[in-house]
């Protein structure tokens, strides 16, 4: 019995292993192909996170339209994903130009995005633009020049691209944005001023496209970063406000990202926030305990002024 006993745990833990893998695969397959055929329209295609979400669709069968600012980038991502696509399960992506934050072009940029293969099934707004400092320190125009990248690039480009699926009563709207449309974290007014609007606009779109059958989704990561790694001890970095926020140590890697968007668009999730149980928590207690949050980001700002003056 108890040489049975000792085995019986590693064993059952072994299954249940085996059991969520083989789970995950079907997943994995089959939100792959939901996408095939399909007319993936994805923004700052020369991104990490963009490059990323290019690989995912394109060898799950999406007849791709990777839009950038750069026409040398948007080659060498094209180079990248032939290189290792089977020509027999995928579709050789087409590149247009995009500037998100140039408003007054996006129209012109949008019918040159639906002559390719004349429709739009997935528009995947990707494009984002940060900054980060005090507000006194941020310039108008510069506040000016994130709300172009971040609120009215994305839904200009949404709307121009709208007609098309009303017409056809089928589409899907993602918008990539991030917690920070749900939170508001100091220094960073102008990016989250933005990232609000757009969840606020989004939202009521999706209200509004129910009776086209056109679905809209808003996928909320944390930081996006490439590598993982810990704040150094000793300062404000590691303080109760970054434990709380965990803007790095919990960031999030696009592949992560990518991922989940391709789930997000075969499930047709309307919402997905992706973070770990500290920024979650956050966004929870902003929505229920608004005075406890205010409280520890009002203590957070206090640390951080202290500990610069130290130095």
């Amino acid at each position: 019995m108890g040489i049975l006993a000792v085995f019986a745990l590693p064993l059952l833990l072994l299954g249940i292993s085996g059991i969520i893998y083989i789970y995950q695969t079907l997943i994995w397959l089959v939100s792959k192909s939901a996408v095939q055929n399909k007319v993936v329209v994805i923004t700052d295609a020369i991104s990490g996170l963009g490059k990323e979400c290019s690989r995912v669709f394109h060898s799950g069968g999406a007849r791709l339209v990777l839009c950038g600012r750069t026409w040398e980038k948007l080659e060498a991502l094209y180079d990248a994903l032939i290189s290792v696509a089977d020509p027999s399960t995928t579709y050789t992506p087409k590149l247009v130009l995009l500037d998100i934050s140039d408003i007054d072009y996006i129209q012109d940029v949008a019918k040159e995005i639906l002559n390719c293969y004349g429709c739009v099934d997935i528009l995947i707004n990707n494009a984002s633009m940060k900054v980060k400092g005090a507000v006194q320190s941020i310039s108008l125009e510069l506040d000016k020049k994130i709300m172009d990248a971040n609120y009215f690039g994305p839904i200009t480009l949404t709307k121009a691209i709208l007609p098309n699926m009303i017409s056809r009563r089928t589409g899907q709207i993602v918008l990539i944005n991030s917690i920070q449309g749900k939170i508001g974290v100091p220094f960073r007014a102008a990016y989250a001023a933005s990232k609000h609007a757009a969840v606020g606009f989004f939202d009521c779109l999706r209200a509004e496209m129910e009776e086209f059958d056109i679905s809209v989704s808003t996928v909320n990561p944390t930081f996006i970063c490439s590598y993982h790694h810990q704040p150094a001890p000793g300062n404000w970095e590691a303080s109760i406000w970054k434990f709380f926020f965990r803007k790095v140590t919990y960031g999030v890697h696009p592949a992560e990202v990518a991922e989940e968007v391709l789930r997000t668009v075969s499930s047709k999730k309307q919402e997905v926030l992706m973070a770990n149980p500290i920024p979650r928590a956050a966004v929870y207690i902003r929505t229920f305990f608004p005075e406890v949050f205010f409280a520890i980001v009002a203590s957070g700002i206090r640390e951080k002024l202290k500990t610069e003056q130290e130095n």
